[in-house]
């Protein structure tokens, strides 16, 4: 899988958040993590994985990336959420 294509491209599915580090895999794995794990709302506020999950789907897949990319970034959502569970 080529991360830094897919990383860029996650860049533009959450506008352009700026995600700073080395191992674009680990960077990008660590970024998608904190999204299903709702880390940067409030504790009160977060919402259960698979809310998260589906949310981060359905943003993927209204978005202006190929669908080649979409795909890769919803299995890579998958499968860390597999992880997480």
């Amino acid at each position: 899988m080529d991360y830094v294509h897919l990383l860029n491209r996650y860049r533009q599915v959450w506008n352009n958040r700026q995600l700073p580090g080395i191992n674009e895999e680990e960077t990008l794995r660590e970024a998608i993590r904190r999204d299903l794990t709702d880390e940067n709302s409030h504790p009160r506020v977060r919402r259960p994985l698979h809310e998260k999950y589906f949310m981060a789907t359905r943003r993927i897949a209204e978005s202006s990336l190929t669908d080649e990319d979409k795909v890769k970034l919803i299995q890579l959502h998958a499968s860390l959420c597999t992880e997480m569970q």
